[in-house]
């Protein structure tokens, strides 16, 4: 096998996570090393139960985790910085944003491994599909596990591969497809399938394993399984990627789109099985219970960005639906990021999206030349005057930042370093002791899920329903926001959702996707800005002045081409000829 992963050019290094923690549970430890790399057999493997648990940790260490971690993406940037929410700075080699995308440097002869947003044939992606298929095929072997048993960690495993593909096809279309343990003597033909064949497998799949034994929310121990409530909502996700209007249109989203890469015409169809996925998800927490918004302890606006931290911060909880994980400690599985904090920053453009505490627009012809006016803490008791997410997703001027210190944003300030004039705040948060709980990737929650359907209800009805106002305002009202106007259009709700996406999902890689999927060409290529501040004392400044400036243009700005909606498959990959195909544009 390893042989034949050699072939197709997949890595599939071994990933050993450790801690000296005693509280560790599933998933933070990896029970030994690679399974065969003791030189065990098959029978081995599966000759115990304990030793069948090594193969399916295995399987879940390949899953993907949205921060800079061991697998280096982007080198070691995040992939908001590819949209209008985020901007890089770090201009040294190793910078993926600067130094293959702002600039048009990605190509299919050069597609670096540990520096693009997604190289195919180089992701974890494989060492999950590889180990969840010879669980599945072995596990029946086991002596000491009864059947219900296997029954459940095979529907866990099948969820894993749905997962891992379903990330193949968000960058890079439909993919290879490899439905078994596959042997190194195998004849090495891997044909590409079509989108929508990739779409059926992996939704096959996820149908396989809901209808298993799954638990529908995993308990304590066991947090970070699958879970039969990941599942549906994957099956959401998925069927809402393949119905959205990139790849669902009777208009090709680039000329040479072809059927590994869309459906090629449009079908109302897959907007309603989004949403009978949507629906049988809703009405399943409906029956079920122990999955809703976490609420604010008080109505305040610190218990509402607490509220809000918990939400996405905390394992477990009442909205995380997939959780991933490349350890325990916060403190060493996110220190990249953090040691990378300062060369990343917000837009203005992304600050300018969040309302007044109340739920107001921010005003698009606000005067930042105006020195009374302070958009984000009131003069004198620095009282928060926007929307708490704001602050808990971009460190602003006058907010304390990573060790409790005033945030080095505003350009009088002992360490201020140049860049937007914001820093993200989101998983690094305000004080050392904010960091203390266990690390984790909150993939999936059901905030998503929630705005996910709004927006099929609004597709499929042709404008939203009350359903759909409900699924938004309730998100809205737990950080204190006002509902949003009634009667709104098609699509002025649409972009209303696409902007509550924004606000609530900041920094969980799902801008991106929101972008290609909508075919938001517009958004690519719009002119982005940062802010200029000064505050009235070094340390502790109680109100500022302000000066909007514009940010360096992206190749994108003026040379736009939609195939960079999808990643280019390296042209060595291709070489292989084992079936893979190039993707439109590379």
């Amino acid at each position: 096998m390893n042989k034949l992963m050699k072939k197709l050019g997949i890595a599939l290094g071994c990933l050993i996570i450790t801690s000296s923690c005693s509280e560790i549970s599933f998933w933070d430890s990896f029970l030994g090393d690679q399974p065969e790399s003791s030189g065990a057999t098959t029978e081995e493997m599966f000759s115990s139960k304990i030793n069948a648990e090594k193969v399916l940790t295995k399987a879940y260490t390949g899953l993907p985790y949205g921060l800079p971690s061991n697998s280096q993406k982007l080198g070691d940037n995040i992939l908001e910085s590819l949209t209008d929410l985020c901007y890089s700075f770090r201009d040294n080699i190793s910078d993926g944003p600067v130094k293959y995308y702002y600039n048009g440097a990605l190509s299919a002869n050069n597609v670096p491994a540990f520096n693009s947003a997604y190289r195919y044939g180089a992701e974890s992606d494989w060492t999950t599909i590889r180990y969840a298929w010879m669980y599945i095929e072995n596990v029946n072997k086991v002596p000491d596990m009864t059947a219900s048993e296997k029954s459940m960690r095979i529907a866990e495993a099948k969820v894993l591969i749905a997962l891992s593909y379903f990330e193949m096809l968000r960058y890079v279309g439909g993919v290879t497809w490899l439905d078994h343990s596959a042997d190194v003597n195998e004849a090495m033909k891997f044909p590409r399938i079509t989108f929508a064949e990739t779409v059926s497998k992996i939704v096959t799949l996820l149908d396989e394993a809901i209808g298993a034994n799954l638990p529908w929310k995993q308990d304590d121990i066991n947090d970070g399984r699958m879970s039969k409530a990941g599942a549906m909502a994957l099956k959401f996700k998925v069927l809402q990627w393949a119905a959205s209007p990139t790849f669902n249109s009777d208009t090709k989203w680039h000329p040479e789109a072809d059927e590994y890469t869309c459906y090629g015409n449009y079908s109302d169809q897959r907007w309603k099985d989004a949403a009978e996925a949507g629906k049988a998800f809703f009405e399943e927490v409906e029956r079920q219970g122990q999955y809703s918004l976490i609420q604010p302890t008080e109505e305040t606006h610190r218990a509402r960005r607490l509220a809000y931290r918990q939400s996405y911060y905390n394992r477990g909880g009442s909205e995380i639906l997939i959780s991933t994980r490349k350890g325990y400690d916060a403190n060493s599985v996110h220190s990249t990021y953090y040691g990378q904090r300062y060369y990343t920053g917000p837009t203005l453009n992304y600050v300018d999206m969040f309302p007044w505490a109340d739920g107001t627009d921010f005003p698009e012809d606000f005067d930042w030349t105006n020195p009374s006016q302070q958009p984000f803490f009131t003069k004198g008791d620095m009282g928060p005057t926007r929307d708490p997410r704001l602050y808990e997703n971009v460190a602003c001027p006058g907010d304390s930042y990573y060790n409790g210190t005033t945030a080095p944003v505003y350009m009088n300030h002992a360490d201020y370093k140049n860049g937007s004039g914001f820093l993200v705040m989101k998983y690094i948060l305000q004080q050392n002791s904010d960091r203390s709980l266990p690390a984790h990737w909150a993939h999936t929650r059901l905030p998503e899920i929630m705005l996910g359907y709004a927006e099929v209800l609004n597709e499929v009805n042709g404008r939203p329903n009350d359903e759909a106002y409900k699924l938004v305002n309730d998100i809205r009202a737990r950080v204190g926001l006002s509902a949003l106007p009634q009667n709104l259009s098609h699509d002025e709700f649409l972009e209303a959702v696409l902007k509550e996406r924004a606000l609530e999902l900041g920094f969980e890689e799902v801008r991106w996707f929101d972008l290609v999927r909508r075919n938001r060409a517009a958004d690519f290529t719009k002119k982005l800005y940062g802010l200029r501040s000064r505050g009235n004392d070094l340390n502790n400044p109680t109100e500022f002045t302000f000066e909007k400036v514009e940010l360096d243009d992206r190749y994108w700005a003026t040379n736009w081409d939609t195939k960079w909606y999808l990643a280019p498959i390296p042209q060595d990959d291709i070489n292989k000829n084992y079936g893979m195909t190039q993707n439109p544009g590379w």
